[in-house]
Formats: structure tokens, sequence, C-alpha cells
């Protein structure tokens, strides 16, 4: 019967191997273009240098814009969800990361029915 100390070196050791053929699994594995490909993809995300009115333009700006308010109210639920597990049934903070989840809430519906306003105002007045 092999002592724990021998049993804990197997595994180290099965575990350190398993990293050594890791690399040549994934290299059989891709297929994709390589690293200039995806520079030259991704130079483009943003789509601004390829605005051809100002309306476009702003169109693009707002977007952007209310893409980052989506992304800091998602995190205001997520910074609300560690105070509400951190509270220790505290009374007070168990509130605060209601109100905060609340109003995150109410954020992201004002953000998406914003997003369609603008979308709707685009499609009757610029097309």
């Amino acid at each position: 019967m092999p002592t724990p100390k021998m049993q804990s070196i197997v595994k180290a050791v099965t575990f350190a191997a398993s990293f050594a053929w890791m690399p040549k699994a994934m290299a059989q594995v891709y297929s994709g273009c390589g690293i200039l490909c995806g520079i030259s993809g991704a130079s483009g995300i943003t789509g601004l240098a390829q605005s051809t009115s100002i309306s476009e333009l702003i169109l693009k700006i707002i977007a952007f814009i209310l893409d980052i308010a989506l992304i800091l109210a998602v995190l205001a639920i997520i910074i609300a969800g560690l105070y509400l597990i951190t509270s220790q049934g505290d009374e007070g903070q168990k509130d605060k990361a209601k109100r905060i989840i609340f109003y995150a809430i109410i954020g992201i519906l004002l953000i998406l029915f914003s997003r369609a306003i603008v979308m709707v105002v685009n499609s009757i007045f610029f097309t």
C-alpha cells in the first residue's frame, strides 16, 4: 500500500505531465489564421472610421455610450451581490445591496428603452 506522501507525489507528477502535452494537443486543434489576421479583423471593430455621415457617427457614439452604461449597470449588480454576500446578517448592508440592485435594474431597463428609442428615431428620420 503506497504511503500518503507517495500518493501526493504521484498526483503532482501526473498533474505536471498533463501540462507537458497540452500545448501540443492545442496546436493540433487550432486552425485559425493567426495573430495578423486577428489584428486586421480587430482594427474595424468600433466602425467609427467607416462612418459616412454625421448622423451615422452620432448613432455609433450613442450606441457606444449606452453599451458602456449597460456594462456599468451590470457591474453595479455584481458589486451589490458582493455586498449582500458579505453582509453577515447586517440589515443595513442588506438594504443597501437591495437598493443598488433595484436601481441598477431600473437603469438597465432605461438603457434598453433608450436604445430602442434611438433605433426607432433613426429608422424614421434617417432611412
